[in-house]
């Protein structure tokens, strides 16, 4: 456990000290604001947070890769992952270090994103409900994210390339429900069994609603389930096994 904080900690550091960080998060609170001001400002408007968490998940897919790609690529590229991986510190331990790290500067920012709450309390007569329940899933959301962003910054030693695979992995996830939709035969047949995209992609944001279906789908209406819970933490914990697996890997090359 000692480990897993000295390496969260040294990141979190690394974070606060680039300005690549602070980009993401200004990037990240202007996009979140343009979606939840479109989707109050109309007349008659819910008093919701759902524009917001339409925006969250869109930019999540570049958010992410962002904020992961320099974790594992930039060590290898210095020669310092070799010395990590010979110090008395294992695989799993960096992987979960780090990912601790770009998590904690996620939930900053999604928690810089309160005062869309405390504009709605104060002209409106929001659902708290909904509202904690959302940013509940919004989290979830961005912890899966991030286990896949981690996971592309494991592949290469160039930043570039773990933010533009990690991206792809990313969108590839996020349309594969609307390709599967408009297939037929095998193809769908195929794509319905192995996509995540039935889950990551389940905001309209031309109309900020909630499309049917999806683990994220609940999440937004205010309800908590376990299955959707569950489905996101064993997403995240499949991607970081993977991560585990990839550095592994390197003892043998």
């Amino acid at each position: 456990m000692r480990n897993i904080q000295t390496i969260a900690w040294k990141e979190i550091k690394t974070y606060f000290a680039s300005p690549m960080a602070y980009v993401v998060a200004a990037s990240f609170l202007a996009i979140t604001g343009f979606f939840f001001v479109a989707s109050v400002s109309d007349p008659f408007s819910e008093a919701s947070i759902r524009g917001y968490i339409a925006g969250a998940i869109f930019f999540m897919v570049f958010l992410s890769p962002a904020l992961t790609m320099r974790l594992l690529a930039e060590e290898q590229k210095l020669g310092t992952l070799e010395l990590l991986m010979t110090s008395p510190i294992r695989e799993w331990e960096i992987v979960i270090g780090k990912f601790i790290a770009a998590f904690v500067m996620l939930a900053l920012m999604v928690a810089g994103t309160f005062y869309f709450v405390v504009v709605l309390a104060w002209y409106g007569d929001p659902d708290i409900g909904p509202i904690l329940t959302g940013y509940l899933g919004v989290l979830l959301y961005g912890g899966a994210t991030l286990a896949i962003g981690l996971m592309a910054s494991a592949l290469s030693s160039n930043q570039l390339v773990s933010l533009v695979v990690g991206a792809g992995l990313l969108t590839g996830l996020t349309v594969s429900n609307f390709v599967a939709d408009r297939l037929t035969g095998a193809a769908q047949e195929i794509i319905s069994n192995f996509q995540l995209g039935s889950s990551f992609s389940v905001f309209d944001t031309s109309s900020f609603g909630v499309v049917e279906g999806g683990h994220f789908a609940d999440f937004a209406r205010g309800i908590i389930s376990v299955t959707d819970i569950a489905y996101y933490v064993s997403i995240t914990a499949v991607f970081l096994f993977i991560t585990v697996v990839l550095l592994e890997s390197r003892r043998w090359r």
